[in-house]
């Protein structure tokens, strides 16, 4: 009877104690996600599409069409220059309204970046979301999900980003990520928002264009600096 208890008490402590091998094994697991995680040492800036960086065409698809706005490229360039990553956060909800395709916006993409090359701007990655409003998306503004990819893939500190869009829901893709601050063009619908619904913006900075947007980012950065 006793050799039982014994018996017991021993295998009992087997199953509530790893191994030291298993410890191990857990131990070089979690050093390794640390070490291939990047370190959020970045600052960032996310940009809509269409109506911030080129005139809005209500579902543009062709290369042709794309509008820069002017002086979309020196301002980006010159965030580059302070050291802010780029992003575009774009909604492409004709993709799953069934107007154009996902490669349409792959090529339109294509030419805006070539374009945008020619002033020296590069951009980290362009996030899009294809569903239509009414379908379940992972990414669709106003949810923060791709700005928490950033966070992720390349060390983006969301503390000290912004996000520049011409629509409230690119105001509250910031809001809900926790950038440093949502800024509001009035190009595309910027100042339409504007007229019509300035009690949702007090949280944000309402600008002209791009532009005017670089330098409020850089003043604050500056600020913050001194």
């Amino acid at each position: 009877m006793e050799t039982r208890l014994s018996s017991r008490r021993s295998c009992s402590s087997c199953l509530s104690f790893p191994s030291p091998f298993l410890l191990i094994l857990l131990r070089l697991f979690i050093l390794s996600t640390i070490r291939n995680m990047p370190p959020v040492i970045n600052k960032a800036v996310f940009l809509d599409r269409d109506g911030t960086l080129i005139q809005d065409c209500d579902y543009l698809s062709r290369p042709e069409d794309v509008v820069i706005f002017p002086g979309v490229g020196p301002a980006l360039h010159q965030l580059q220059k302070a050291g802010f990553l780029l992003f575009i956060v774009t909604n492409q909800s004709g993709v799953g309204r069934g107007y154009f395709t996902l490669d349409d916006v792959e090529r339109v993409n294509r030419h805006l970046l070539n374009e945008l090359a020619h002033e020296n701007v590069r951009f980290e990655k362009i996030y899009i979301a294809p569903e239509a409003p009414d379908t379940p998306s992972r990414g669709r503004k106003p949810s923060p999900q791709f700005l928490l990819d950033a966070r992720d893939e390349f060390g983006v500190n969301l503390s000290e980003s912004f996000i520049i869009g011409d629509k409230l829901i690119d105001l509250e893709c910031g809001w809900n990520a926790g950038v440093k601050k949502s800024i509001l063009v009035r190009t595309g619908y910027g100042a339409e928002l504007e007229q019509n619904s300035p009690d949702k913006l007090s949280p944000a900075v309402v600008v002209d264009n791009l532009h005017a947007a670089l330098a409020f980012i850089l003043k604050t950065s500056q600020t913050l600096k001194s």
